[in-house]
């Protein structure tokens, strides 16, 4: 983890940035979402808000396995706030700044429950209707949240992919190497099973993190960031992580819309390993839209732009709301 406690006194994702189109660069204090704390048990789960009580609805952005944040507010979150919607950005256990509790060790049922947790008190704060987005593993993570949470928590989820890691294809495919889809991950599941289920690994090692974004000198700032790419997490997160169940499986899903973003030229997760997860899917609709020309986490013009205008659409659509357009 990193030594600062806030993304201001960090150089990460400002050495980032010079990757991104100029209008995505937070240079300013406007520009700059609240960082805050929210507690849950244990932990202090940092958010990145940019506040706006008129906002007909709000937007929850979540990570991936290998991101934060802010990062994904960088490519996301403040525009969607220019666009007129409150937008606040998760740290999830053991990412970016959020505070793990002393002796605990996280797990991906954690991070499920976590978020299902943030959405009632974000409930608890006001009635206004709520969509979910999600990164790489985040994607799919926004399904298990809405599968978990109660009946009306969120009107739309949306991912850049949706990896059912439970299938033994994806799972190969998404893995560093073949060692690690095999023998690697019986290791770490008898490990969960053991007091050494806290026992840290580099995520980097587990999946394919080289493919991560498709601009090498971006991919070594990642690397070099322990608050994403470079961050290590427990065997019991990635025992749970692989064999996670939702609590409504695909052919039964029924509870909101869904929107894939999937990036052109991913190659970590092309469309095709998010086909078990959202194939069987037929009792609410399922869109997918491709950016052109863009990396699982994209950089890249036109990709960037689809995906903010396609969700911008996707939110005024699953909540019947508008916003007023910039001028």
């Amino acid at each position: 983890m990193s030594g600062s406690r806030f993304y201001r006194d960090q150089t990460a994702w400002r050495d980032l940035q010079q990757f991104l189109p100029a209008g995505l660069h937070m240079t300013s204090d406007a520009d700059m979402p609240d960082e805050e704390f929210w507690r849950w048990g244990a932990h202090n789960i940092h958010l990145d808000r940019y506040p706006n009580p008129d906002a007909p609805a709000k937007v929850v952005l979540h990570h991936g396995v290998g991101t934060n944040g802010r990062q994904m507010n960088l490519i996301l979150g403040k525009t969607l706030a220019e666009r007129g919607w409150e937008v606040v950005a998760l740290d999830n256990l053991g990412y970016g700044m959020t505070e793990v509790g002393r002796g605990t060790i996280p797990g991906y049922r954690d991070w499920v429950q976590m978020v299902t947790d943030y959405l009632a008190y974000e409930k608890s704060r006001d009635d206004r209707p709520i969509v979910l987005y999600g990164l790489s593993a985040g994607g799919m993570l926004t399904y298990h949240v809405a599968a978990h949470a109660p009946r009306g928590t969120l009107h739309g989820i949306v991912g850049m992919t949706f990896l059912d890691q439970r299938n033994p294809q994806v799972w190969r495919r998404t893995s560093h190497d073949i060692f690690h889809a095999t023998a690697g991950t019986a290791l770490f599941e008898l490990l969960a099973r053991t007091p050494l289920r806290g026992m840290r690994y580099p995520m980097s090692m587990a999946s394919k993190m080289s493919a991560l974004c498709n601009d090498r000198r971006a991919l070594k700032v990642f690397l070099r960031d322990k608050t994403s790419a470079g961050n290590w997490v427990s065997a019991k997160f990635i025992a749970e992580y692989r064999r996670y169940a939702p609590d409504i499986e695909a052919a039964d899903f029924d509870i909101c819309p869904i929107l894939l973003t999937q990036p052109a030229q991913d190659h970590w997760t092309p469309l095709e390993l998010s086909y078990p997860a959202l194939d069987p899917i037929t009792k609410v609709p399922v869109t997918v839209i491709t950016l052109d020309n863009a990396g699982h986490y994209p950089l890249e013009e036109p990709g960037l732009t689809l995906m903010q205008d396609n969700i911008d659409r996707f939110v005024r659509h699953v909540t019947g709301t508008t916003v007023a357009r910039p001028l």
